[in-house]
């Protein structure tokens, strides 16, 4: 039944996010539709960015953000430094990470959706910038060599993942003794009904695989990361969750004393010990 649920988690964050690109890459908003056409819809994914951000990509790359945070600025990165960003989707992080990083770093972008991929290489060209490098596969099996990168990044996108520490596991391999740990991600405060854990329309949707707050912290520390910290930037009330739920077909006034106030978009952070 795990390995059943697993693979319609991939099948369904593909098929969903795959859409988006499209949506994007014809230049309209991966929000406009509501609920079933964008994986992590309105409020999660809205004003995440200021204006000279927005300004510095494709339009594109701002229609295909479907994050929960802004992880260039929560990284603080810094020129020569070699950044990942996990799920990078349309590629809106990895380009502002590159002006960052510049001169002498690089940023690469990993995501398992094609279409996302397809969109993110044209952003990065329509940018002209040359120190980015999209790559296709999964956070749980990084395609990068042990201790190559020096921050890691993610925006909404841990949540995401059917093997969570295998994908933190995976972080800490590919980073550099040091290295920074610093994403934007779904966490819960609280036990979360079944009936929401196990829809996988609502795990794409950002909401059923996100990680308790405590459970966040001891599987990064297990991982290996050190200095390990969780910050609340919103959390959201039962309103903010009732699109998601109707479109899974839940009854929403039945779970809202069960999940209001439980989820949050935060910041989230580790280091790798220096030897």
């Amino acid at each position: 039944m795990a390995s059943e649920l697993s693979g319609d988690i991939k099948r369904v964050v593909r098929e969903k996010y795959g859409k988006a690109a499209l949506q994007a890459a014809e230049s309209r908003a991966a929000c406009c539709g509501g609920p079933q056409d964008n994986p992590c819809c309105d409020p999660i994914s809205s004003s995440l960015y200021d204006p000279s951000d927005k300004n510095a990509v494709p339009e594109q790359a701002v229609l295909a953000s479907l994050g929960c945070g802004n992880p260039t600025a929560l990284a603080q990165l810094r020129p020569g430094e070699v950044v990942l960003d996990l799920g990078s989707g349309g590629g809106i992080d990895v380009l502002l990470s590159a002006r960052r990083v510049a001169p002498g770093g690089k940023a690469y972008g990993l995501d398992m959706t094609d279409e996302m991929l397809t969109l993110a290489r044209k952003n990065a060209a329509d940018a002209g910038l040359d120190n980015v490098e999209f790559l296709k596969g999964e956070m749980e099996n990084i395609p990068l060599p042990d201790e190559s990168v020096d921050v890691i990044i993610s925006n909404c996108v841990i949540n995401l993942s059917v093997d969570k520490d295998r994908a933190l596991a995976e972080a800490f391999r590919v980073l550099r003794p040091g290295g920074r740990f610093a994403v934007s991600d779904v966490v819960v405060r609280g036990a979360v009904p079944v009936s929401i854990r196990r829809n996988v329309e609502l795990w794409a949707g950002c909401v059923a695989g996100a990680l308790e707050e405590a459970e966040f912290k001891h599987k990064l520390t297990q991982a290996g990361f050190v200095n390990v910290s969780i910050e609340p930037t919103r959390v959201y009330e039962v309103e903010d969750a009732r699109a998601f739920l109707l479109d899974a077909g839940l009854d929403v006034d039945a779970l809202a004393p069960q999940i209001d106030g439980r989820f949050m978009a935060a910041s989230v952070r580790g280091e790798k010990p220096l030897r």
